[in-house]
């Protein structure tokens, strides 16, 4: 493992009242002028920018007195997508809308024919995907069949062909010149909705009082950030916007009920929050059961009824933790296995019989952020006979893209696969397992050296011991939205060790003192009580607003430790 400073981007334009700590984190970021720090709604691209939008509005003015059904995901992106759809569509005046999420383990991915089959009983006119559809072909041809009209709003990067739906909402199609390709699909629908407000306006056929549709950016602050997506500007905004509305206690009772369930404070709530303690939790119901739950939680307008249903998600959520611990388990074996015999592959695919198809994306994750290298971990489709895989890659490698050359390269080889640049999904023949591992091998042998999976770890640098501080800290906090592309600022230095204790069972709790200062401040470090006692450590740390008491003191949130 190597730490390696980032790079300062030598010309930026940053105002001189900026904390100093913040301007050398700005320009390590590519941050060249205050205006990419403006977090206002005027910053916003403007809906109009995004492909197809007149017309997706369009279709949905056109619907507003008959049955729209939106078709959801089951992951938290898709949770809140569905929930800002229903939202925003009752809100603007949409008397007949619905929605149906499908059973991740009876019908799969997106907008299959079976799940048209299974909204045919709703007898929709329109069928809205949300976070889902790019990839539709057969589900699309089947709702058209039977005349329903279909608008595709997605992000997921698209096929060699897309299917015929009447309209498609998606910043990734070709030849769309959007300038944010990182939308999640909670961020599109949320475009549409606003395009649909300009067309039902000009139409005169807008709900008075106009509805204010900002008071769903809690929903897509939410969705955004769980959908791990790269916070551009764009995102930034859309995030921001969320979390100030969540900290002034405007935000759904869906939402205050899981911060409450999670212990987090809506007042303090940073996005790493939303990250790390809520979409957790509304994603357990779409990795075990089924996304309903998470959606309905959303939408409840009754804070009683939110808080049942968030301690059914945290419920959830605890059973995944076990299930993902002893999956995990069998997994880092399965690794140290390999490695006994040889150098571990440049890409990693593992599968154990009883794997839980929920679950396997973060048991790939946990692997991939171990090994430095693309994994992409199975389970058996009961239903299918098929292997699902869930796919985690790392910088440098295209996991989509590289899915797409294994297919193209090997035909029939891949049953279906989709998804990002980090993250992807694919269906694979139990029997040629063997044989996709060995073509994925060759594939990301193309885009990747041995060297180059060693596993770096980016640094902001050593933080002088004036910046070691309450002060500090708080401007850290505040400057935000850190997440995917926009990276939270990771610190390294050597320390003394005043005290350590084991706290939790498994975290280690320090007192430490920059090597040459009089200071003493906390660290903590999470699942790491097996670390050998030292009398000097180097950390790899975030500075952190620590709370206790109604206190707040500065803390070092250390990510990695090694002896000095």
């Amino acid at each position: 493992m190597e730490i390696r400073q980032r790079e300062r981007i030598a010309e930026c334009e940053l105002p001189e009242s900026l904390h100093p700590l913040l301007r050398t984190v700005f320009a390590q970021r590519a941050i060249r002028s205050s205006q990419e720090l403006h977090y206002g709604l005027d910053a916003l691209i403007p809906p109009d920018a995004l492909g197809n939008i007149d017309a997706a509005a369009e279709l949905l003015a056109a619907h507003f007195d008959k049955r729209i059904l939106v078709i959801g995901d089951f992951d938290a992106d898709g949770a809140t997508s569905t929930a800002v759809a229903l939202l925003g569509l009752r809100a603007l005046g949409a008397q007949q809308v619905d929605f149906l999420v499908p059973d991740r383990f009876r019908f799969g991915y997106g907008l299959t024919p079976e799940i048209v089959e299974l909204a045919l009983t709703r007898k929709p006119d329109l069928i809205v995907t949300v976070d889902n559809g790019i990839a539709s072909h057969a589900g699309v041809a089947a709702a058209r069949a039977h005349g329903i009209n279909v608008l595709v709003t997605d992000h997921h990067l698209p096929g060699a062909q897309l299917p015929e739906a009447d309209v498609i909402v998606n910043p990734n199609l070709p030849g769309d010149a959007f300038p944010s390709k990182a939308l999640a699909g909670v961020g599109v629908m949320f475009y549409v909705l606003l395009a649909l407000r300009k067309v039902l306006r000009k139409h005169g056929a807008l709900a008075k009082p106009e509805p204010n549709l900002a008071e769903l950016l809690d929903l897509v602050a939410l969705g955004t950030v769980a959908d791990v997506v790269p916070l551009d500007h764009n995102n930034r905004v859309l995030i921001h916007q969320g979390l100030q509305r969540i900290r002034a206690g405007k935000c759904r009772p869906g939402i205050s009920a899981l911060l409450e369930i999670a212990k987090r404070s809506p007042a303090q709530l940073a996005a790493s929050d939303l990250g790390f303690a809520v979409g957790p939790r509304l994603n357990a119901a779409g990795r075990l059961e089924n996304m309903s739950i998470g959606i309905e939680c959303l939408l409840a307008d009754d804070p009683a009824s939110a808080r049942q249903l968030a301690a059914k998600l945290d419920e959830l959520n605890r059973d995944r933790r076990g299930i993902e611990q002893e999956m995990k388990e069998e997994a880092i074996l399965a690794v140290e296995k390999l490695a006994l015999d040889a150098d571990l592959p440049l890409a990693l695919c593992l599968h154990e019989a009883h794997w839980h198809q929920g679950v396997v994306g973060i048991v790939a994750s946990r692997i991939k952020d171990r090994t430095h290298r693309p994994v992409i971990a199975f389970a058996m489709d009961d239903e299918t006979g098929l292997l699902k895989g869930s796919a985690r890659s790392v910088a440098g490698v295209h996991i989509r893209d590289a899915l797409d050359a294994v297919a193209t390269r090997h035909p029939g080889l891949v049953e279906k696969f989709g998804g990002h640049a980090m993250a992807a999904g694919l269906s694979l023949a139990a029997d040629r397992l063997a044989e996709f591992s060995i073509a994925l091998n060759e594939e990301i042998a193309r885009w990747i050296s041995p060297d180059e999976l060693r596993g770096v770890i980016l640094s902001d640098g050593e933080l002088a011991p004036e910046f070691l501080c309450l002060d500090a800290a708080i401007a850290l906090r505040d400057a935000g939205p850190w997440g995917q592309g926009f990276p939270e600022p990771l610190f390294d230095g050597v320390f003394d060790v005043r005290d350590r204790r084991i706290v939790g069972e498994k975290h280690l709790k320090l007192r430490l003192a920059p090597v040459g200062a009089a200071s003493v401040l906390d660290g903590i470090a999470f699942n790491a009580a097996e670390f050998p006692e030292a009398p000097q450590v180097r950390a790899v740390f975030r500075l952190d607003v620590n709370e206790w008491q109604g206190r707040q003191s500065a803390q070092l949130v250390i990510e990695h430790l090694l002896s000095a």
